[in-house]
């Protein structure tokens, strides 16, 4: 429900216009010299560069180059590196086992090919660079445990 005052539009935006008050219903009124000022100022961005910030045409200006891969071609590549891991991790296990049954030889080469689907799990998510570093730090941790701790 709203009150009203019996005063006609005009009437109340000169009175809002004597007190200083913002909300009057012109921004660029005379005596006001602040909201001239932010009237004259460009409105959409095609003005900065007529208002001379360098650019003199569009199509000058170059566009970004992306450096590196992008981001579905690295996780793609993670994948496969650590599904390729994998492989050669089932692979040493049998050929471990095959020389030499211990519990151990089981233990650190079933980590590794768990580690090796965590990490294609996260690249699939989208932490290559996480997946990355425990990929390297795992496997490098698999055979640093092969070659000091096992038999």
């Amino acid at each position: 429900m709203a009150v009203t005052t019996g005063e006609s539009e005009p009437a109340s935006a000169e009175r809002a216009e004597a007190r200083g008050s913002s909300h009057s219903a012109d921004p660029a009124a005379p005596g006001r010299p602040e909201q001239a000022e932010l009237a004259q100022l460009p409105q959409k961005s095609g003005d900065f560069a007529e208002a001379g910030n360098g650019a003199e045409d569009e199509d000058e200006v170059e566009p970004e180059v992306r450096q590196g891969m992008a981001p579905w071609k690295a996780r793609r590549v993670r994948m496969v590196a650590a599904g390729v891991l994998m492989a050669a991790m089932g692979v040493i296990l049998v050929v471990r086992l095959a020389t030499r049954s211990s519990v151990l030889v089981v233990g650190v080469y079933g980590l590794a090919l768990i580690l090796c689907g965590v990490v294609i799990e996260l690249s699939r998510n989208g932490r290559t660079r996480l997946g990355s570093w425990l990929l390297v730090v795992g496997l490098a941790a698999a055979f640093g445990m092969d070659w000091f701790v096992l038999p």
